[in-house]
């Protein structure tokens, strides 16, 4: 399109309507690739995502401000497009029809704020300086703004005052779009929950369409129905606001929700492991594979399309996180005819990717019967076990060694699974034995493991024997035996039962991290409510 063409009517049915959007500084520099959605008239939608990630960018462009050559594809608004647009022509359509309050203070410091969120009424509408000013006060009400604050200076009032000055702004022109650049951070919580709940009735009251950029995941729950993932300038998740948070589909979307602290829970955060990639130099395929737990070659190597999955659309190979276990319908008995005792009457559940589901229950609830048949120790009477897709056999015994060492079990007493005569570098050495590894790569596996759990891997600890060490150190070896294989499952069966206070955190800890860098999901049972809270995302 010519610069001094005037914008073009497309007829397009939503009110905004982003395609293949791209945006490049230099030659280097991917700020942005291929973002595509869509807004509806009084339709909410956040976009979050870590730093760097390409929101403000995005936002920019939504308002025309970023132009060819930077900017690729097209944005559309109320059926006319941005990208290319002459500055008269998008003079035209900026306040009155998108309208934009970037991060920070917008306001000019010589300039009292009344005389600023009136330029708009007096530079568009033609208003007289008196009328502007009346009206400008009227929008201060509007946005909870005391009007007498609009005779001073932009330093002479706090940052939620200069936000909601900023919002009165906005919307002097009636909008019909509104995008707000982190309209709440560094805002105290009070402050910040004023804004969000009055941004949120003048969207109800005045029917425009609202995009949020924000990094608080709280305040975007709040504000928006629909939250939109990015990640390295590209869309990982489009969704559902309610779906996204309480159960994300993407990893990464996972992962961000998982490193947000939240009032509602005392579980522990997880931070995201590695960091963004430079804009200057994005991984070929996923752009999120080097920091992604469950990637495979073709994450590395082939860009995985944003396609529908379940009820929103996600930019992965697998459709979003793998579930790595699941049980369907899982009964079972002790005993037979009229004195069988049942233990579980039909039990299902799922663990995906990352995910630490805790089974709690008072003693006799079969938590532990529960436990064994999940990790093979157990026939089950009726129903199915399913471990990354595959359905297991009633036992391991028909079970191949890669199975085998996917899962692992660590029982409540160490000292049912830890034999006396064997030292401490074979009983946790002895899983690879079973699954054939060489001698070589168990000696350094083994050492692994132990370091992994705060154990030492000299040459005198690997050849204690059990009676030599603590209940604490016991626990550990437990432990270490059953991550030396590098499940992608575990199931704890009260791990911390028998440990002290200080033990306890150390254990929960190492779960974590393990978590965090591997992926692995967690089962863990347990009466101890506070430390499946601390732990798990869920419960049954």
């Amino acid at each position: 399109m010519d610069d001094n063409d005037g914008p073009v009517p497309t007829g397009a049915p939503s009110l905004l309507e982003v395609t293949d959007l791209a945006v490049c500084y230099g030659s280097e520099v991917q700020a942005l690739r291929g973002v595509t959605f869509t807004l509806e008239r009084g339709e909410s939608l956040a976009i979050v995502g870590e730093s760097g990630s390409g929101k403000s960018t995005l936002a920019q462009c939504l308002a025309g401000l970023i132009q060819p050559p930077e900017a690729r594809g097209s944005v559309r608004v109320d059926g006319v497009e941005l990208l290319g647009a002459s500055e008269d022509a998008l003079r035209a359509v900026r306040w009155s029809t998108v309208a934009l309050a970037l991060q920070g203070s917008p306001f000019n410091p010589v300039a009292t704020v009344g005389d600023q969120v009136a330029e708009p009424l007096r530079d568009r509408l033609g208003m007289g300086g008196r009328e502007a000013r009346a009206r400008a006060g009227e929008l201060a009400t509007e946005v909870l703004l005391d009007p007498d604050l609009l005779d001073r200076y932009p330093h002479q009032i706090s940052g939620g005052q200069r936000r909601r000055a900023a919002l009165a702004m906005v919307l002097a022109l009636d909008p019909a779009v509104v995008v707000l650049d982190e309209p709440t951070a560094g805002l105290d919580p009070a402050t910040r929950h004023e804004l969000v709940q009055r941004v949120v009735r003048l969207a109800e009251e005045k029917g425009f369409a609202l995009v949020v950029i924000s990094h608080d995941l709280p305040d975007a729950a709040s504000l928006a129905v629909r939250t939109m993932v990015l990640y390295a300038g590209e869309v990982m998740e489009d969704g559902a606001t309610t779906r996204v948070i309480s159960e994300p589909a993407h990893p990464y979307s996972w992962a961000l929700v998982n490193a947000y602290p939240v009032m509602t829970t005392t579980k522990d955060l997880r931070p995201i492991r590695g960091r963004p990639p430079d804009p200057r130099s994005v991984p070929p395929g996923c752009p999120f594979n080097p920091r992604c737990t469950q990637a495979e070659s073709v994450c590395t190597e082939v860009r995985p399309e944003l396609v529908m999955s379940r009820d929103r659309r996600v930019l992965c190979h697998f459709g979003g996180l793998k579930t790595l276990l699941s049980a369907h319908d899982v009964v079972k008995a002790f005993g037979r005819g009229r004195h069988a005792v049942p233990a579980l009457a039909g039990v299902s559940l799922a663990v995906r990717e990352g995910e630490s589901v805790g089974i709690v229950g008072p003693s006799g609830s079969g938590k532990s019967t529960l436990a064994r048949i999940l990790a093979g120790h157990l026939p089950l009477d009726s129903g199915r076990v399913v471990l990354e897709g595959e359905a297991l056999p009633d036992t391991w015994r028909g079970a191949d060694r890669l199975r085998r060492r996917r899962i692992q079990l660590v029982m409540q007493d160490p000292a049912d699974a830890l034999s006396p005569r064997l030292s401490v570098e074979d009983l946790v050495g002895e899983p690879l034995v079973v699954v054939g590894a060489p001698a070589g790569a168990r000696r350094t596996a083994v050492a692994e493991a132990l370091d992994s759990v705060g154990l030492p891997s000299t040459g005198s600890f690997l050849e204690a024997r059990t009676h030599e060490l603590s209940g604490g150190q016991l626990q550990r070896i437990a432990l270490a035996r059953a991550l030396v294989c590098q499940p992608k499952i575990l199931v704890a069966d009260e791990p911390t039962a028998m440990l002290d206070a200080s033990e306890q955190a150390r254990l929960l800890v190492v779960l974590r991290e393990r978590q965090v860098e591997m992926g692995l999901g967690l089962i863990l049972v347990s009466h101890d409510l506070a430390s499946v809270r601390k732990v798990t995302d869920r419960m049954v």
